[in-house]
C-alpha cells in the first residue's frame, strides 16, 4: 500500500462498514449511497492488494486481514475525531433517542432512579424500552435494534471475552447476585431445615423464562445430579410470578437482587437452595459503534449510578 496516495476517506468507510457488518446500514450512517460505498471499500481492497470482505448470508464477512486492521484503524480515526472536532453533549441541550432493551424485572428496578436521574438533569433524553426475550442480545446489538442491552448474558459476555481485541460489543459489570429459592411466607417448606433437596425436587415449581422454555439454569443443575424437578408453569414475567406464588404451593427460583420486582416481597419468603448455582452478573453491553458517541457514553454513565443498592444479606433464610 502506498500511503502518501491512499484517500483516508476509505478509511472511514472501511470503518463503518466493520462495525454494521452490512453495506446498506454503512451507507445509512455514512449518509451515502450504497453502489458509492461499495466503490469505496473496492478502492480500498486494491489498495491493500487483498479482499477485506466477503459476501455473505449475513452480510459483510470481514476477511482475516480486516479483522487485523480494524483496531488500528479504528483506534486512529478515535484519535483523530478527538483533536479535530471533540463532541460535547449538553444533556439540556441535545436531544437524544436512545433505545435500551431489558427484561421487565430488570426495568422495574433500573427505571425508577434512571428517570429520577434525568429529570434531575432536565435532559432531553427519549428512552424506549424493548422487551427482552433472550439472554443473548448479540443478534440486537449488532444489527443495530437496540442502543444498549442491561442484563444477564453469560453466553454473550463469554463470547466478547473470548474474542478479546477483535471484539464487536463491549461490556461492563453492573453488578451480581445469586439465586434463592422464593416461596409463599406460610409454604410447608418455609420452616427452617425444610427445603433439603429431597422436598425441593419432590415440590411443583413455577419457571420465569424469558423465552418461553420449560428448562433453565436450575434444570441444568439439577441434571447434572441426577435429579429433576416438575415445571408446573412457566411464565416471562417476575410479577406474573409473584402473584401466583404467593396464592399457591408453587416454589420459584429468583435473582435475589430481583425480588422487589415481583411487586409481593413482603408477602415472599427466600430460603437457600439447597445446591450450588453460579452467581448473576448484571451487564450492560453495547456495540463498539456507539463506544464513542458521547450520548451513548453519557447514557453509560447514568445507568452505572442508576444502580439500586444491593438487598442485604440477611434476608435469606
Amino acid at each position: 500500500m502506498n500511503f502518501r496516495t491512499l484517500d483516508l476517506n476509505l478509511l472511514r468507510v472501511f470503518d463503518v462498514v466493520m462495525a454494521e457488518g452490512s453495506l446498506t446500514r454503512a451507507a445509512q450512517t455514512l449518509a451515502m449511497t450504497q453502489p458509492a460505498v461499495s466503490h469505496a471499500i473496492k478502492r480500498l481492497h486494491d489498495a491493500v492488494g487483498e479482499a477485506l470482505f466477503e459476501r455473505s448470508a449475513h452480510g459483510m464477512k470481514p476477511t482475516a486481514r480486516a479483522r487485523a486492521l480494524w483496531p488500528q484503524v479504528r483506534a486512529a480515526l478515535s484519535g483523530l475525531q478527538k483533536v479535530l472536532a471533540p463532541a460535547v453533549f449538553d444533556p439540556q441541550r441535545d436531544a437524544v433517542n436512545l433505545r435500551l432493551a431489558m427484561a421487565d424485572a430488570t426495568a422495574a428496578l433500573l427505571l425508577p432512579r434512571l428517570v429520577a436521574s434525568i429529570e434531575q438533569q432536565r435532559a432531553l433524553a427519549n428512552l424506549r424500552v424493548l422487551p427482552l426475550t433472550t439472554r443473548d442480545p448479540r443478534a440486537l446489538l449488532e444489527q443495530g435494534d437496540c442502543d444498549l442491552a442491561v442484563g444477564y448474558f453469560p453466553e454473550a459476555v463469554a463470547h466478547i471475552e473470548a474474542q478479546g481485541g477483535d471484539a464487536t460489543l463491549h461490556h461492563q459489570r453492573l453488578s451480581e447476585t445469586r439465586y434463592v429459592c422464593v416461596m409463599r411466607r406460610d409454604h410447608p417448606l418455609a420452616a427452617p431445615g425444610a427445603l433439603d433437596l429431597e422436598a425441593f425436587c419432590a415440590a411443583n415449581h413455577l419457571l420465569v423464562s424469558f423465552s418461553g422454555r420449560a428448562h433453565g439454569f436450575v434444570d441444568q443443575a439439577l441434571a447434572g445430579l441426577g435429579r429433576q424437578r416438575r415445571v408446573v408453569l412457566t411464565v416471562n414475567q417476575f410479577f406474573t410470578a409473584g402473584r401466583v406464588v404467593i396464592r399457591s404451593d408453587l416454589l420459584t427460583v429468583l435473582p435475589q437482587r430481583f425480588i422487589p420486582a415481583t411487586g409481593f416481597e413482603q408477602e415472599l419468603v427466600t430460603r437457600e437452595l439447597p445446591f450450588e448455582l453460579g452467581r448473576i452478573h448484571i451487564e450492560m453491553l453495547w456495540h463498539l459503534r456507539r463506544d464513542a458517541d458521547p450520548a451513548h457514553r453519557w447514557l453509560r454513565g447514568l445507568i452505572e449510578r442508576s444502580e439500586p443498592p444491593a438487598p442485604p444479606a440477611a434476608s435469606v433464610s
